[in-house]
């Protein structure tokens, strides 16, 4: 099996159970909306799947958006112990996730972290001559769980072909206070416009997909937890949405 080494060098918290890993090392043979095989010091015995969220360069940069998950030994490790210099191991490109030359428009559906192979999706998409139209639905457990929601409203802004939709379970933030999202926040407010409360839907991704109507000529993405996207796809089917269509 090859392996691929990449060096961490900026660690961005922003949230308390998530963080922003970004890598610079060899260039690796992967497609935009894939997942790697990754192997971090920290746990040098265990090894998780995540995808990176800017599609394969030749310079070798990286990004990965990690959730710490309860009792993720990985997971916990890589957004509560990860430093600029650390080494991490890559290896066994994986996944369905892409976008074909069809021509048709494309819904994505990303739950969490769900979002980083389609930002790397959309990313890739800016580099072709005529891209599709594109729709995101982006969903997280409440307006603070949008973790990228001024890059979101950057990208929207700035690529006549990308509309973002914001979904959250509930409208109102959790009563405990985020020290990572209060600092990022109060930054950002100073220097650009974010979504908001104001510009979400409420309900689960699942709840929002399933009064819509059917995507019948679409190329539909789906990426989130094992729940969400057997909710997801479940409520896609029963709308009508051919399962041809949808891939995960």
């Amino acid at each position: 099996m090859q392996t691929w080494n990449a060096e961490v060098v900026q660690y961005h918290r922003l949230r308390n159970d998530l963080a922003v890993i970004r890598l610079v090392g060899d260039a690796i043979p992967f497609s935009a909306g894939q997942s790697l095989e990754v192997t971090v010091p920290q746990n040098a015995r265990l090894s998780r799947r995540y995808s990176p969220a800017l599609p394969p360069s030749l310079d070798g940069k990286l990004e990965f958006h990690v959730r710490a998950v309860p009792a993720g030994w990985v997971s916990g490790s890589i957004v509560n112990e990860s430093r600029p210099g650390d080494i991490w191991q890559l290896s066994r490109p994986m996944g369905n996730l892409k976008i074909d030359d069809s021509g048709r428009d494309v819904v994505m559906i990303a739950g969490g972290t769900g979002l980083a192979p389609m930002r790397s999706l959309i990313l890739d998409l800016a580099q072709r001559e005529a891209p599709p139209q594109v729709t995101l639905f982006v969903g997280g457990r409440s307006p603070r769980d949008l973790y990228a929601a001024d890059l979101l409203w950057i990208l929207a802004a700035e690529l006549p072909w990308l509309s973002v939709i914001p979904v959250v379970d509930q409208l109102k933030d959790p009563w405990a206070p985020d020290r990572w999202h209060d600092t990022i926040r109060s930054e950002i407010a100073e220097a650009a416009s974010l979504f908001g409360p104001e510009h979400c839907w409420e309900g689960s991704l699942a709840d929002v997909v399933s009064v819509q109507e059917p995507y019948r000529n679409h190329q539909v993405l789906v990426c989130g937890s094992p729940g969400m996207e057997a909710a997801t796809v479940s409520a896609l089917l029963d709308n009508g949405t051919p399962e041809s269509a949808i891939v995960r």
